[in-house]
């Protein structure tokens, strides 16, 4: 397993330094490096990035001001060669915090801690169901049960989880097929739904995470014996 990490220092040596001992990690997969933090900013919004390693003395926006300015930051490893940050670094919630200059063993020790809250944060009974798809050039692991509803694009279809729409090349009947019929149910030519899902159906529509979709004529006895047995 490889973390998605930046760096982000407005000096070009430290940064340097930083990215070298990144890419040399096993766990470690380095996405880019900022000099300043609204060029990070832009990058963790475009980008998913599970740590990031962030100098704290940068001019005009400094690594907190950055912190605060985020919704929803990934894992944060502070880098300073001020001591006194310490304390105010833990009220940010970071995962570590490193002192200049930087060790191996340190540095090793930061990320070993942030592998361990990664794991904790996104733990998954591996045995749950899933299937992989191919979306944007890259294989992706889906678990059924997060899946909503699957929707017809054309030639693509939509995959609409708790987390995300994915798009994948693929005709709704070949997908279908790597489906467990009892747990999903094609209701319209181009609507598929987890029928675990399902809140509340009439005979035109089903509605699905307060969505409502058309429900085809001919499946609506077929949806309720289906729903019978869930």
């Amino acid at each position: 397993m490889k973390l998605r990490s930046i760096v982000v220092d407005d000096s070009s040596m430290q940064r340097m330094a930083v990215a070298k001992l990144v890419n040399n990690h096993p766990n470690l997969a380095l996405v880019a490096e900022y000099s300043n933090a609204i060029e990070a900013k832009n990058g963790i919004k475009n980008n998913e990035i599970d740590l990031i390693f962030l100098d704290v003395e940068m001019p005009i926006i400094n690594g907190f001001d950055l912190l605060e300015s985020l919704e929803n930051p990934p894992q944060v490893i502070l880098i300073t060669g001020k001591p006194d940050y310490a304390l105010k670094a833990f009220d940010y919630d970071v995962t570590d915090y490193l002192h200049k200059p930087i060790t191996m063993a340190r540095f090793d020790a930061s990320v070993k801690r942030a592998v361990t809250k990664f794991e904790q944060l996104h733990k998954v009974n591996e045995d749950e169901e899933h299937i992989f798809v191919k979306s944007n050039l890259k294989k992706r692991k889906v678990f059924l049960n997060e899946i909503k509803w699957i929707e017809a694009l054309g030639d693509y279809i939509k995959l609409v989880t708790d987390e995300a729409n994915i798009v994948i090349l693929s005709t709704m009947k070949a997908f279908e097929q790597q489906l467990p019929a009892d747990k999903f149910l094609r209701i319209h030519k181009s609507y598929i739904v987890n029928l675990e899902k399902i809140e509340k159906f009439n005979s035109k529509n089903v509605e699905v995470g307060g969505r409502s979709i058309p429900l085809s004529r001919n499946k609506k006895t077929e949806l309720a014996e289906a729903l019978s047995n869930v």
